[in-house]
């Protein structure tokens, strides 16, 4: 699993008014693996093959089975797609029947969110819950043009093949990185697992090129990042749960340019004075 390709070629036929011709494309590797806690496996996502250790601690927090850094122990890759977790928990998160994660599916108290295959389960109790987001984290119009053009500079796979989601993550003044896959949600799980198991600091602000539904607001609250933005638009229950928390909210995002929904005072325009000013 660790030496798969991330793309591979593939012929295609492209046809115009004008006639065919033949061409080579780049077609992302898509891939099953397992996600498993302690030996047992909590469910298999359509992934990526890049960054497993940190999408598989990012995916069990946004199910709620890992809380903080401190309760991750060990992360072990498989040859046989499977990324296991090993951690210091107690069984709390969506999993409440002991078995595998499919066998929730009937429980009416958890709720498969809107990633696409249905990987991601929830308890309503997660998605109901209140917040308190401690850090009052301020970025500018040019941190926030630096944060997007990081992103999407660094998302290689996506000029290639333009079928990845990409999402960057910004703290303390600077960019720390950016992630890819397939998937919107796996791609903000890996940025999550990076706060979890390489220490990201907590308190920055997010960049996805994906949309903005209930569960990849929640999974940013959970963890404490107080601003979200994406190239995208947030839906109802995402600004929902974005105005439940304080959390800076932030569509359509690009470098000069944001719409936000919600908290606008973490957002710092310099004016033409070259007076900054916090958006109230």
């Amino acid at each position: 699993m660790h030496n798969l390709p991330l793309d591979i070629a593939a012929s295609t036929l492209i046809i115009t008014r004008d006639g065919q011709e033949t061409a080579q494309e780049q077609v992302l590797v898509e891939q099953p693996v397992e996600v498993a806690l302690n030996e047992r496996v909590i469910g298999t996502a359509m992934v990526l093959a890049q960054d497993l250790d940190v999408f598989g601690a990012g995916f069990l927090f946004g199910q709620g089975y890992v809380s903080t850094p401190d309760d991750i122990v060990e992360v072990v890759l498989c040859e046989q797609g499977r990324v296991t977790v090993y951690a210091r928990t107690e069984d709390r998160g969506a999993d409440r029947t002991g078995g595998r994660s499919d066998e929730r599916d009937a429980d009416p108290e958890t709720i498969i969110t809107s990633g696409c295959g249905g990987t991601g389960r929830i308890s309503r109790r997660m998605l109901e819950e209140e917040f308190s987001l401690a850090a009052e984290t301020r970025i500018n119009l040019g941190q926030v043009g630096e944060l997007i053009r990081g992103t999407l500079g660094a998302s290689t796979l996506q000029q290639d093949t333009h079928c990845v989601h990409a999402c960057g993550y910004w703290a303390e003044g600077r960019f720390l990185g950016c992630f890819e896959d397939v998937g919107r949600h796996n791609a903000v799980d890996k940025v999550i697992g990076a706060i979890l198991l390489r220490r990201f600091p907590t308190g920055g602000a997010v960049y996805t090129t994906g949309r903005l539904t209930s569960d990849m607001v929640l999974k940013c609250a959970r963890i404490g990042i107080p601003i979200v933005l994406s190239r995208s638009a947030p839906s109802s229950l995402g600004l929902d749960i974005a105005r439940r928390a304080d959390l800076t909210l932030g569509g359509y995002a690009r470098p000069g340019r944001v719409n936000i929904f919600n908290a606008p005072r973490r957002i710092v325009v310099q004016l033409q004075d070259d007076a900054a000013t916090t958006v109230s």
